[in-house]
């Protein structure tokens, strides 16, 4: 097979994360519209994240913030977020750039976003390195209730979220992994044989 000097992954993944940028710059001016609220899983080993060390040692790989009732002061830049959020009371502002981002979830419109993240702890390349998951609409289901905060109760989610690496352990039949019927669709689908 060819090699792919352009890198459409890379580009593409760009180019999702700047969905991820445009909601929240249009939450940090608007406010939350209607029923929507995020679920935002990162990478916390990544480069540029900022967290307070207790934080760190309770999440020493990833993590998932909820951008729904209790957040305040959210800032959006070209290459990161920062909002303040509480954790069991403890009011703490985090620093999260758009590369750490593994996945994005508004779980009020059933609507996924999961990204491959490089970190300095992961030097060994991913062997899904060619596939993007790119706007698949995650099924109710697919939410499990202990990830869902009632409405305006401080949630820490567990750290439940899948990644890249995850999907590729998991059994080769969608059908059973995803009930919604909603397809993972890997680049190589597209390229020339």
């Amino acid at each position: 097979m060819p090699t792919d000097l352009i890198r459409y992954d890379l580009l593409c993944q760009d180019a999702l994360r700047g969905v991820v940028r445009h909601v929240l710059k249009s939450v940090a001016k608007d406010g939350l519209l209607g029923d929507h609220h995020f679920f935002v899983t990162f990478d916390t080993r990544a480069k540029g994240v900022r967290l307070s060390n207790r934080m760190r040692e309770r999440h020493p790989e990833k993590m998932t913030v909820v951008l729904q009732h209790q957040f305040w002061e959210l800032m959006v830049t070209e290459h990161a977020f920062e909002v303040g959020l509480s954790f069991g009371g403890i009011p703490e502002r985090i620093l999260i750039p758009f590369d750490s981002v593994i996945e994005f979830l508004d779980p009020s419109v059933q609507f996924a976003l999961q990204f491959e993240v490089a970190t300095e702890a992961a030097a060994v390349p991913s062997p899904t390195s060619d596939t993007v998951t790119p706007m698949v609409p995650a099924p109710a289901a697919a939410t499990p209730p202990s990830k869902l905060a009632p409405r305006g109760a401080a949630s820490e989610p567990e750290e439940t979220a899948a990644t890249p690496a995850d999907a590729a352990a998991e059994p080769a039949d969608d059908s059973a992994r995803n009930p919604g019927g909603a397809e993972v669709v890997s680049l190589d689908k597209f390229r020339k044989k």
